[in-house]
């Protein structure tokens, strides 16, 4: 083990000390972990074993997204890249953003031609980046990817191109900053919106028009957006538009209101944390509508007793995995990626069958 891989492995022991005392002292028995007696002693193991080989792209290698750029980057100068594919877990198939399906085709057959990893498990090992998202192809080689490989996938993915339960979204681009969370929140708004994170509807007429919300395009500086989300008690965002501030929001105390007309299956960090626990989902009626009394009367339920309170500090607690750094950090958004790989290096090994 190098000095600067010790130095990350002391750092991130007090890190997950830390997270499991602030578990314990939570109010209730709510708990911002799926299996938090299984995430930290997973987690470690992970950061000791974990092995990924990175084929070679044929190409100049570029994404379009800053999110993907970042995840990538990250990727390749850590400890968890190995040059010996023999010890990998898992393969890193990489794939530019502007790429036609008939070229990933082709890279795909070109990689069960030269290397013996892809047939073992028909892609179920291997995993790939793509904000745009696949979708259902008739040749063999992008059914494979398609089907067994795991997706890393921008948030919100595009509907019909993500498979729930085996690809990864990535959390929103948005970077710890130096502002401090205010000692004393003073509650001024019922409900804070960015003009751009919601769509234009009858909803949004009245959200204006309404004195306990603040609505507006964009801060004038950090200073006032921090001021925004720390002294408002809902922030809201609208599934499919701009949601690059919930984490902001969870780390300000502003308890995120997710509006959406269907399900959500693509939420970020699914398989590691309960979102129900620091985020409000309301769902629009049949007729696709909602309006500012239906919302607050969601509201008003959602923040019986301390209810609101235990969600603002699992919030705060939850925003540290869901804010990017340009360096990777202990248990961070690029480290928490890796360990729904890690989760994932269990594959399925299909029986070869015969195409036509």
């Amino acid at each position: 083990m190098d000095i600067n891989y010790f130095s990350f492995f002391l750092c991130f022991t007090f890190f997950t000390s830390s997270f499991h005392v602030h578990s314990k002292t939570i109010t209730g028995s709510s708990s911002l972990y799926l299996s938090p007696t299984i995430l930290f002693p997973n987690y470690q193991k992970m950061l000791e074993a974990f092995k990924i080989y990175m084929y070679t792209p044929p190409k100049p290698f570029s994404f379009t997204s800053p999110v993907e750029s970042l995840f990538f980057s990250s990727l390749s100068n850590s400890p968890f890249v190995t040059q010996d594919p023999e010890e990998a877990h898992l393969f890193f198939v990489p794939l530019s953003a502007n790429l036609s399906t008939r070229t990933i085709a082709r890279v795909i057959r070109e990689l069960r031609m030269e290397f013996p990893y892809w047939n073992r498990t028909l892609g179920a090992d291997h995993f790939y980046v793509s904000c745009q998202g696949l979708g259902y192809e008739s040749d063999r080689n992008l059914v494979e990817l398609k089907k067994n490989s795991v997706q890393i996938s921008c948030f919100p993915a595009p509907e019909g191109k993500f498979v729930p339960h085996k690809d990864i979204t990535l959390p929103p681009l948005a970077f710890a900053h130096s502002t401090q969370v205010p000692a004393n929140r003073t509650v001024k708004y019922r409900g804070f919106v960015k003009h751009n994170g919601v769509k234009e509807s009858a909803l949004v007429n009245e959200l204006r028009s309404a004195s306990d919300f603040f609505m507006e395009n964009q801060p004038s500086d950090e200073k006032t957006f921090v001021d925004r989300l720390a002294n408002s008690e809902f922030c809201l965002f609208e599934y499919g538009a701009d949601v690059s501030g919930i984490a902001d929001a969870l780390r300000f105390g502003c308890v995120p209101v997710v509006i959406s007309g269907r399900p959500i299956q693509d939420l970020p960090l699914m398989d590691v944390m309960r979102w129900q626990e620091i985020a409000v989902f309301v769902g629009y009626k049949s007729n696709g509508g909602l309006d500012l009394e239906e919302l607050k009367g969601v509201l008003d339920r959602t923040c019986k007793g301390n209810t609101c309170e235990g969600k603002r500090r699992l919030g705060v607690a939850a925003s540290k995995h869901l804010l990017w750094n340009e360096t990777p950090e202990p248990l961070d958004p690029f480290h928490m990626i890796m360990y729904q790989l890690w989760l994932r290096r269990h594959t399925i090994r299909y029986a070869e069958r015969k195409w036509v």
